[in-house]
């Protein structure tokens, strides 16, 4: 019935609709299929790629394509007049304005997922430190899987000694490059969601931590224990000079008060003598 009903407005169409019935130019029809085409090619690789989170690296192409989609409905004129624009009739003819909405809702999705974190500054490929970070995440699980299955003969199945030995090493690259893309990201943000790196990432690294820490029970050593131990030790030394420079400095004070007191006893002993010789 809905293949029927279609056909039907399809020949109605090309027959010429009566009354004053909006028709669209070939132009703008064309446009219009272009972004419906690019609409359900993006949303269809949106929903493949959600779990696990795959969206910046395997939808960008999408995405710059519906942009570009979108765009060219905006600026295209129709032949006849300008009444007859294909922004005017599509985007704004009537109150759903169904290609405005699909159009926010992409953009929406594509910023708080923070996708422009992950690529370069065309948006035509993923950026040289995140393509650093997903080859050190594809190792980190490679290790993990290498590892598991050479301890399968362990009697202990939550015994995983093996996998926190020889992987440490790509894990701590990982965890290190991933706070240092951070701190970065941090620095040269302003949005609201410059706090963030790209979804992508961030499920990237907190699959890996899971794993490392929940499942597989391994601990990364602090590469800050030093410095922590010496502020430590620095704070807790800090009243014991305190105490030693107050009684150091009250004990000066006494000094110096009691001073005068000895020269003026002196000088008065002396004008006593001076005074019976």
């Amino acid at each position: 019935a809905l293949e029927l009903a279609e056909e039907l407005w399809e020949e109605l169409w090309d027959a010429g609709l009566p009354g004053d019935l909006p028709e669209l130019e070939p132009e703008c029809r064309s446009l219009l299929a272009a972004f419906a085409e690019g609409s359900a090619a993006l949303t269809g690789c949106l929903g493949r790629r959600a779990r696990p989170v795959r969206l910046c690296q395997g939808c960008h192409g999408h995405y710059r394509r519906l942009l570009a989609q979108y765009g060219s409905i905006a600026r295209a004129v129709g032949n006849s007049s300008e009444s007859h624009n294909c922004a005017k009739s599509i985007l704004t003819s009537d109150r759903l304005q169904i290609v405005v909405t699909l159009s926010e809702f992409f953009n929406e999705t594509w910023e708080a997922a923070n996708c422009a974190n992950c690529l370069k500054n065309n948006s035509e490929g993923l950026s040289n430190s995140t393509e650093e970070f997903l080859d050190l995440f594809n190792k980190s699980l490679t290790c993990f899987e290498h590892n598991i299955q050479g301890q399968a003969i362990d009697l202990s199945p939550n015994n995983y000694t093996q996998v926190c030995k020889n992987c440490n090493e790509t894990y701590t690259k990982l965890n290190d490059l991933y706070n240092h893309l951070q701190r970065m990201n941090r620095q040269g943000g302003e949005s609201a969601h410059s706090a963030h790196l790209c979804i992508d990432v961030e499920d990237a690294m907190n699959i890996t931590r899971k794993l490392w820490s929940r499942t597989f029970n391994c601990s990364l050593p602090c590469s800050d224990t030093v410095p922590v131990i010496a502020v430590s030790s620095f704070i807790l030394f800090l009243p014991i000079v305190f105490y030693l420079s107050s009684f150091l400095h009250s004990k000066q004070k006494k000094r110096i008060l009691i001073l005068p007191k000895r020269i003026q006893s002196n000088a008065s002993l002396v004008n006593i003598q001076e005074k019976y010789s």
